[in-house]
């Protein structure tokens, strides 16, 4: 008698326990999402498609390096405009409330899985799991979604399946299906994938979003329903190792990290800071550099306090990957100065801190000034 899967007898679903306010109210949900440190994007009206600005923008071919929206400050492209200034989330949203919310999940370090439950024929057992051979002494039927798939994996593995992870978020959708949010603390870029694909796929109708990609936020209100969270957790729990692995085993991980140099020689690095009177020079850069943002403090609002403390990353970025700072002194001396100015909203500021000195570790910045 082959194996049966208990779990295979019902889709998982469950019915959302907790309102979510937000629905009604975008901009809300869009700031409380940048508090997160998540940066947000509009999606259309009604829609789960982000939202055009230009005409070009509506064609094919219109790449997001050639925009000049994205340089004025407007939405286009969708996760490529994503931010976490509040001056611009509230211009956004301010102007256009029926705008959905998204989320560029590459630059907020969330990795979500996307548990599809669309009434479709399963493909062969080799395709439910790739890389993994499901025996037949396993009895199948009754799989019919990525629930199941996700299931079935988590069962191999002798874990319980995140669909049932009540310690992170969760977020029913329109369709039936789930997404499951987990953050990743490490450097390591996490990629896309789709379910059905014959390449990279973690399961069957389960769908990977990550870099290069974006999620829509919870509460979001499209025409086909509300992006409900369920009961349990409301902020995603840290990526669980053995999904980790099962991830890496799939080839969504990449080794692309952000370029900087090997450790500067501590004799190298002294000559650097005082030729020429480099100390000085140095301690007069990163004095104003920090100073720009620690005035921020001096104003509960309105002193653009996400643009200044992202060119204060980027200006110290370059000075990492021009061996002048390590990257934990860069990011502690950010991080210190962020918290001063604005108490009880470090989560947004190490976003901005982590995406201002990522873009600037790609210039190199000396003394001298850039190459």
């Amino acid at each position: 008698m082959p194996a049966e899967l208990p779990f295979l007898r019902s889709d998982s679903r469950q019915e959302p326990a907790l309102p979510w306010v937000a629905a009604r109210r975008p901009l809300e949900s869009a700031r409380w999402c940048a508090h997160q440190g998540w940066p947000v994007h509009p999606l259309a009206p009604g829609r789960k498609t982000p939202a055009a600005n230009c005409a070009s923008c509506r064609r094919s071919g219109h790449a997001a390096a050639q925009c000049a929206c994205l340089a004025a400050g407007l939405w286009c492209h969708g996760f490529h405009a994503a931010t976490l200034d509040l001056r611009l989330i509230d211009h956004w949203w301010g102007s256009h409330p029926e705008f959905g919310v998204g989320v560029a999940c590459g630059p907020a370090r969330v990795v979500v899985i996307d548990v599809d439950a669309h009434p479709t024929q399963p493909p062969a057992r080799d395709r439910l799991l790739p890389g993994i051979r499901i025996g037949d002494q396993v009895d199948l039927t009754g799989l019919r979604n990525g629930f199941h798939t996700l299931a079935v994996l988590a069962a191999l593995r002798n874990r319980a399946s995140p669909a049932d992870d009540v310690g992170t978020l969760r977020v029913r959708t329109p369709s039936g299906g789930l997404h499951i949010w987990y953050r990743v603390a490490d450097t390591r870029r996490w990629l896309c994938s789709v379910g059905s694909s014959t390449g990279r796929a973690l399961a069957w109708q389960v769908d990977v979003r990550a870099h290069g990609g974006y999620i829509v936020a919870p509460g979001t209100s499209t025409q086909a329903g509300i992006y409900m969270p369920l009961e349990g957790a409301r902020e995603p729990a840290p990526l669980p190792a053995w999904l980790a692995q099962e991830l890496e085993r799939t080839g969504h991980v990449s080794d692309a990290r952000p370029r900087t140099p090997r450790p500067v020689p501590p004799r190298a690095h002294h000559a650097v800071l005082t030729a020429g009177g480099g100390r000085g020079r140095l301690r007069s850069l990163l004095g104003s550099v920090l100073a720009d943002v620690a005035a921020c403090g001096r104003v509960s609002e309105g002193a653009g306090f996400s643009g200044t403390l992202n060119r204060a990353a980027y200006t110290m970025g370059g000075l990492v990957a021009g061996g002048i700072l390590s990257w934990d002194e860069a990011e502690q001396a950010l991080c210190d100065v962020a918290a001063t100015a604005r108490p009880g909203q470090e989560r947004r500021a190490e976003g901005i801190i982590r995406n201002g000195l990522s873009a600037g570790a790609k210039r190199p910045l000396y003394l001298g000034g850039r190459p």
